[in-house]
């Protein structure tokens, strides 16, 4: 059933989902000085900034003096993503009322950077859950807090925040609702708390993508984002990134390239079966990659009892620590030997490369290893991981190692 909509002619579902969505950004527009949008360059964020940027266009929404759109950079997107992101960024600049933002982690704290620099190993989902925060949360409040710098009121900030997404991401929107000024039937809202510190006493969020279902999304990017009428947005490349019409909720998930968090990477793993991008088969051997830097062998332990600055004993004694100067070494030289397999092929048929590290960091790498760089409280003086040493108990006291002749020690 077809019916006139704010769109034209469009299906009442996809009406519906967008009135609400204008609803919901007109019951908090005005409030606010500043409109900003964060968008990582996924499904979700894409969406929401091609369509607040229509209904602006569209006169459904007031034009702001300056859109500010903050892309976040993570170095780690996969590479039909960061096309898309570069192609709708261009369309964007067209604009002079909109100013886009690239937010990237500084080079010490980028994912490989830091994992081949510094020795960190990669994050787990256990105890070392470190990039997403660095990667991503942090310089996107850093490039906030320098963009409300010298301008005066606070800063309405749009997310693509769905329902739907993740049980613990719904479970953390259905918990605040009716909190911080939180509305649930209009987005999800939290207001400025002005005598909060930092950001939150300037800025306030919304989500006005937070009732659409991942079919709405599609219907987005696949079908009206794409026509003249709507902005002509590049959105298609991106849609079959995520396996299109056929990706289910939680196959229509993604993050970084081989995501060492996740037990598969659906979106890869689909984006390699197009002919367009089968060349980025030897991303495959990221996984691996990952898995050897966790393993003792490339690592250091620590030998005896450990010291906290309170003078207590560290509850985890002789801590596998971080990847040794060797293998940081060998794991850049496969990582280099990937990205040149992958440009080689995309040369030859005419597609786009990739770029898992750049000339710059490379460089730093290099810099931080000849150095003889470790995270805090290491010095590279410790054994290997697989050093068998004397136990070391809760309470400080050694057992020394049985048979040590026959362990070499």
């Amino acid at each position: 059933m077809k019916t006139q909509n704010l769109f034209g002619d469009a299906s009442i579902v996809q009406a519906e989902f967008v009135e609400m969505t204008v609803a919901s950004l007109l019951a908090y527009w005005d409030q606010h000085e500043h409109i900003a949008v964060a968008w990582s360059g996924g499904k979700d964020s894409t969406a929401l900034v091609t369509l607040v940027v229509n209904l602006i266009e569209a006169g459904k929404l007031p034009r702001p003096k300056k859109l500010y759109v903050f892309y976040a950079d993570t170095r780690q997107e996969l590479p039909p993503i960061q096309r898309s992101a570069e192609l709708i960024m261009e369309k964007l600049r067209e604009r002079d009322w909109i100013e886009v933002i690239v937010v990237r982690a500084n080079l010490d704290k980028r994912f490989w950077v830091y994992i081949l620099g510094r020795g960190v190993p990669p994050p787990n989902n256990n105890t070392l859950r470190w990039c997403t925060r660095q990667i991503k949360v942090e310089p996107m409040t850093s490039a906030l807090e320098q963009a409300l710098q010298g301008i005066e009121g606070s800063a309405l900030m749009l997310t693509g925040v769905r329902q739907g997404e993740s049980a613990v991401r719904d479970g953390r929107i259905a918990m605040s609702c009716s909190k911080d000024g939180a509305e649930c039937g209009q987005g999800w809202y939290q207001q400025v708390l002005p005598e909060a510190k930092g950001i939150r006493g300037r800025v306030a969020t919304l989500a006005p993508l937070l009732h659409w279902r991942v079919c709405t999304i599609w219907d987005w990017l696949k079908v009206f984002a794409p026509m003249p009428e709507f902005g002509a947005w590049p959105t298609q490349i991106l849609a079959d990134a995520y396996g299109g019409d056929d990706a289910t909720e939680l196959a229509a998930r993604t993050g970084c390239i081989k995501c060492p968090l996740a037990s598969a990477d659906t979106a890869l793993d689909y984006i390699m079966t197009l002919d367009a991008w089968a060349h980025l088969e030897p991303l495959n051997r990221l996984r691996a990659l990952h898995e050897w830097l966790r393993k003792p062998a490339q690592r250091l332990r620590k030998a005896g009892a450990e010291l906290l600055k309170s003078g207590e004993l560290a509850k985890n004694p002789q801590r596998m620590g971080p990847i040794t100067l060797e293998a940081r070494l060998q794991a850049l030289g496969e990582l280099l030997a990937i990205q040149a397999e992958i440009n080689a092929a995309a040369a030859s048929r005419d597609r786009p490369g990739i770029d898992l590290i750049n000339a710059e960091e490379e460089a730093r790498i290099r810099g931080l290893i000849a150095a003889g760089t470790w995270p805090d409280g290491w010095d590279g003086d410790e054994p290997i991981a697989t050093t068998w040493l004397d136990k070391v108990n809760q309470d400080g006291s050694i057992e020394p190692i049985l048979f040590r002749e026959l362990v070499g020690q």
